[in-house]
């Protein structure tokens, strides 16, 4: 009789999954793990200065500041001084970041799509709420 697998287990063998479908196309378009957590938040809340994108990306600030370093070369971001602040800059996402990150947001929504093939509608709901729930009972900020 094989056992019943965990949930712990379910969640990390389908992230696992989930990840390797996407790795290939994360490199056809030219973006690194990480940065397309960058691009959504820019798409979500706009300028951001980079403290507000480590929390939201919830990296530490050194790591965000090495990623923006990368994505600034590639040409998907630009950071700028923030007006009246001559200590805080603003990152702002570029035309190419925006083609990149819609580029891969298809590209997730066709990988949701397989994965929840058979899925009614209500069904998705619940799934994405229980996933929601579950990521703030552990901690997870708003996203």
């Amino acid at each position: 009789m094989t056992p019943t697998p965990s949930i712990h287990t379910l969640l990390m063998r389908t992230a696992h999954r989930q990840r390797g479908y996407l790795r290939p196309y994360l490199q056809e378009i030219g973006l690194s793990p990480g940065q397309p957590k960058v691009l959504r938040c820019l798409t979500w809340h706009g300028p951001c200065s980079q403290r507000k994108l480590a929390d939201a990306c919830e990296v530490d600030p050194a790591a965000i500041c090495r990623m923006l370093d990368s994505m600034e070369r590639a040409g998907l971001v630009r950071r700028q001084p923030a007006p009246g602040s001559r200590r805080e800059g603003l990152v702002t996402m570029t035309d190419a970041g925006r083609q990149a990150f819609d580029a891969w947001e298809r590209q997730c929504v066709q990988i949701d799509g397989q994965m929840l093939t058979g899925f009614s509608e209500q069904e998705r709901s619940q799934f994405r709420d229980y996933l929601l729930r579950a990521y703030h009972n552990m901690g997870g900020q708003a996203l």
